[in-house]
């Protein structure tokens, strides 16, 4: 057979036809767009403002709380004496600006008497201190340390230690300061000298607030460290805390240098000696210092220290523990006058909005804020997709030859764009927040975690629309999905990131959608906050190469379901209907299986067809045998049973329809609702596959030929698909280009399209500004763009007033001279106007086919007499027309209206004229009237005996 006229339009054309429908409706949704894209400033401005809102609150806090001083810090008055002090444990610095913290002498973390090291049995070192006394202040404090230049590191560890006898010691504590110091006497200048020297505790600093050191505070012992102690000697030293002098007691502890033959045997030691082989006392040191690359020329030194028991943000002590090793270092090459001073340390002046809010808004509020932010798009992809599904304008999109390849490109490109510029403003603003999360990781890492995640997004999107065919139902679940994605990871994935659950346990719960994006948050809000705290940096590049660091796991598990949803999105991808038209043919085989249990009946069904219906079926098997041209289509023995549902038993909903159509005519479908005449027409369009039999059109076959079909075919759906902002010129120019209309002919075929249905004058005029029936004749338009070869009217004229109607069967009168034509429609007036054949279908079969005047002749031959009188004379006008014309029967009786049939064989019209001029001399007859059998009667009569000998 023939095949299509037109080359169909190739996936460049098609793209760009879709492209430019596309640039052209989103620019009427351009404040939408605009609005969706700025969606994540205006959340980030709104936190911008509830920002500066709490830094006036607490800035108007500290202006509230701030102490009554003078400059000197002293209080103003008596009422306020105590809570003006900087420094003493009864001030809390939450309530109070701390103007200027107290200098403190840096110290060295010494363990506590019961913990330093000595020999025992799990321990054997015979270098190691004897068990001394645990419960006074006499036990020495052991340093280990390892070089490869031995005597090099003798001589550093002999000048650890300032060596003072009793007298020197006295001299250099109290030689500055008198015994009886008073509160108020200035001791400025005892600091330096008290910071020359090695000082230390055993203090953990659990009360620790980081203005206030506890072990000049509560009593506990300062060390002073030696190589010899002199134990007859006690020191007492004054300290100026917050203008007054505290007297604080010194004690004496010697620093053992112990030698170790490397650094891997001090880390066994440490290890060893901190667990203590399961005892309940530890073995501790104070420091090690491992001297292996360090020498006259170079000093490079790798240190251990104590920070045994640390309660979370204490003190480590860390700079003293320094300080010695390299000060020690500078007198070895430069001599004993040389040193590095370390005054004091000191923390920075701090008020209550500092403490409170050490990081930002956006950071307290954690990863569950940006679940939400991230996948507020989520919801608009899916809406777009399911939007055209409901519509059915992806339907007709397909049916006019867009090709699916062509249609999810150019969607996802779309999708792609408008959330590449959302990310851009959703990082843009993020970072003029001043969030941490944002200024403190590497941009390239968040770009690309958001930018992979926004494509996992887009085709996670594309999968779960398959599942929706409203928008009202997929938005309620997309935004359940979204709040419960974020409660989810909160309080489900967070915890199991803080315990000891394994990576394989973590990696299988991201594979959750949604947990794999809080993990990402999480794991750049734990690197800010740390690099915060630490005053380093975020997530960097490097970062990813972490073991412990989940992020590498993330953007595998996001592009592996990125490309796995996309992959099945499209196999679930059904636009056309229920999608049936994809079965393979085992499914085909296996529903006829259930049909042919039935088909005793259908063949007895055929054996009963008519004498026209019967032709029409020769027709088609002559065509089989030898192909004509002039036939575009050829419907043979066509069979569809639609699925029973809720326990009902399946439908056979065509039965057996043969019918060949050719090229200049137009063929009528009248029927019942249910007949069949939907089903028929959505096995031609390709929204169904047929159960048994097929169609050819143009000669190509419905169940293998259809994307070739959509080229030479036009659709007017029964209700108008069209986009609201696009104009009737960009309609037509958008289906023209998918049925490979080009330039100048593209253009030509537009105004004479548009021209046919006198929608010339507003073809720039855009849809939804349409009246009802102007929407109906665009329609028409659309269907008959592209010279396709058939062209399927569903009820083209419904709703349309008689000027309009007009207009429109005249554009489908000139249209049909060159292409078949079929039509749907309810209106007798439409169909016999219009169509050069009728079919009338019931029940699934085609009960009769011809001419208008061949049906009406062959199910009518009847005059329809009609009398309306009162209601009181009915019994006699019923009499006397029954007494001339004997074969009358009557049809129809209502208030005085009553309706009777006779054969016109034996009935002269005068005799009819005669009786009723006769009756009204005696009757009271308002009027009557004598009609021949219209199409509507033999519509009715056809209905009816099919129904009697169905039933």
């Amino acid at each position: 057979m023939e095949k299509a006229l037109h080359e169909p339009a190739s996936f460049i054309t098609q793209a760009d036809a879709l492209l430019k429908k596309n640039i052209a409706y989103q620019k009427r949704r351009m404040k939408a767009n605009i609005g969706i894209v700025l969606s994540p400033a205006l959340l980030f401005i709104m936190i911008i403002i509830l920002q500066g809102f709490i830094d006036k609150l607490t800035t108007a806090i500290d202006k509230a709380t701030e102490c009554p001083c003078d400059d000197r810090g002293m209080a103003i008055n008596a009422t306020f004496r105590e809570t003006c002090a900087t420094g003493i444990p009864n001030i809390n610095p939450i309530m109070c600006r701390v103007r200027s913290p107290q200098k403190w002498p840096p110290l060295v973390q010494v363990p506590k008497p019961e913990f330093r090291a000595a020999r025992s049995t799990y321990m054997p070192f015979n270098d190691l201190p004897d068990l001394c006394t645990k419960d006074n202040y006499s036990c020495p404090t052991a340093f280990l340390v390892t070089a490869t230049n031995r005597s090099f590191a003798q001589g550093l560890m002999d000048n650890m230690f300032t060596a003072l006898n009793s007298s020197q010691l006295m001299e250099a504590v109290q030689g500055q300061m008198p015994k009886n110091a008073s509160a108020g006497t200035n001791v400025t200048s005892t600091l330096p000298t008290i910071s020359d020297l090695a000082l230390g505790t055993d203090n953990m600093d659990e009360k620790t607030d980081m203005f206030l050191e506890y072990s000049f505070l509560e009593g506990g012992p300062i060390y002073l460290l030696q190589q010899k102690c002199f134990k007859e000697v006690e020191y007492m030293i004054p300290l100026n805390i917050a203008n007054q002098t505290i007297p604080q007691e010194l004690k004496c502890i010697e620093g053992l240098m112990i030698w170790r033959d490397s650094s891997l045997n001090i880390s066994n030691e440490i290890a060893q000696g901190f667990l203590g082989n399961g005892k309940l006392q530890a073995n501790e040191i104070t420091a090690a210092y491992d001297l292996s690359n360090s020498g006259i020329d170079k000093h490079n030194v790798t240190i251990w220290y104590n920070s045994t028991s640390q309660p979370d943000k204490a003190i480590l002590r860390v700079p003293r523990t320094v300080n010695l090793v390299s000060n020690s270092y500078l007198k070895s090459v430069k001599g004993s006058r040389s040193k590095i001073l370390l005054d004091f340390v000191k923390e920075m002046p701090q008020s209550i909005k500092t403490q409170l809010l050490k990081q930002d808004f956006g950071t307290l509020i954690g990863s569950m804020f940006f679940v939400f932010l991230m996948q507020l798009l989520l919801p608009v992809i899916i809406n777009n997709i399911v939007y055209e599904k409901q519509q059915k304008l992806r339907i007709m999109m397909k049916m006019h030859g867009l090709g699916d390849a062509a249609y999810w490109i150019i969607s996802y490109a779309y999708f792609l764009v408008i959330s590449s510029l959302y990310l851009i403003v959703f990082m843009i603003f993020g970072t003029m927040s001043k969030m941490t999360m944002f200024r403190m990781n590497s941009y390239k890492v968040q770009f690309l975690f958001y930018f992979t995640h926004l494509n996992w997004q887009i085709s996670f999107a594309m999968l779960a629309s398959t599942f929706f065919s409203t928008v009202k139902t997929a938005s309620v679940v997309a935004y359940t999905y979204i709040f419960g994605s974020g409660l989810a990871g909160q309080y489900i994935l967070n915890p199991m990131l803080g315990t000891n659950s394994s990576e394989i346990q973590i990696i299988l719960v991201e594979l959750i959608p949604g947990f794999s994006l809080y993990r990402g948050l999480s794991e750049f809000s734990k690197y800010s906050t740390s690099g915060f705290e630490a005053g380093g940096y975020g997530l960097r590049w490097e970062d990813l190469r972490d073991s412990a660091n989940g992020m590498r796991a993330v953007l595998i598990i996001m592009v592996a379901e990125w490309l796995l949803f996309l992959v099945v999105a499209c196999f679930l991808d059904r636009p056309a209907g229920d999608g049936s038209g994809k079965a393979s043919d085992s499914k085909r085989s296996k529903v006829l299986g259930k049909t042919f249990s039935r088909m005793d009946k259908l063949n007895s069904l055929i054996e009963m067809e008519g004498a026209d219906i019967a032709a029409e079926r020769n027709l088609v098997e002559q065509l089989a045998q030898h192909p004509d041209s002039r036939y575009t289509v050829v419907c043979e023995s066509i069979v569809k049973v639609l699925k029973g549902r809720d326990g009902n038993p399946d439908k056979i909903a065509v039965k057996g329809l043969s019918l060949a159509l050719p090229r200049a005519q137009c063929f009528g479908m009248l029927g019942p609702t249910g007949a069949g005449k939907t089903t028929l027409l959505n096995m031609f369009t390709g929204f169904s596959c047929p159960t048994s039999g097929t169609a050819y059109i143009g000669g190509m076959d419905i169940r293998t030929d259809m994307n070739l079909i959509y080229y030479s075919m036009g659709v007017c759906p029964q209700h108008d698909l069209l986009w609201e902002t696009l104009t009737a010129r960009e309609h037509l120019s958008f289906y023209g280009k998918l049925k490979n209309l080009k330039d100048e002919e593209l253009n030509q075929a537009i105004e004479e399209s548009l021209k046919s249905v006198n929608l010339l004058s507003v073809i720039d005029k855009q849809a939804g500004q349409y009246s009802g029936g102007m929407k109906r004749r665009l329609s028409v338009a659309i269907s008959l763009i592209g010279d396709p070869q058939v062209v399927y009217l569903d009820e083209p004229s419904t709703g349309l007033d008689p000027a309009s109607r007009q207009f429109l069967w005249n554009a489908i009168t000139q249209a049909k001279r060159d292409r078949a034509i079929i039509l749907t429609t309810h209106s007798m007036e439409e169909a016999e106007y219009l169509s050069d054949r009728l079919g009338i279908f019931v029940d699934g079969s085609l009960q009769c086919i011809g001419t208008s005047q061949e049906l009406k002749a062959k199910y009518g031959g009847l005059f329809v007499l009609t009398i309306t009188a009162q209601s009181n004379q009915d019994e006699q006008i019923e009499s006397m027309v029954k007494e001339h014309f004997p074969k009358v029967r009557k049809t129809y009786h209502i208030s005085g209206t009553q309706k009777f049939e006779m054969p016109k064989k034996g009935v002269k019209i005068s005799s009819v004229f005669d009786l009723m001029e006769q009756a009204k001399k005696k009757l009271d007859i308002t009027a009557w009237g004598l009609a021949d059998t219209t199409l509507e009667d033999v519509f009715i009569k056809v209905a009816r005996r099919a129904n009697a000998s169905v039933l």
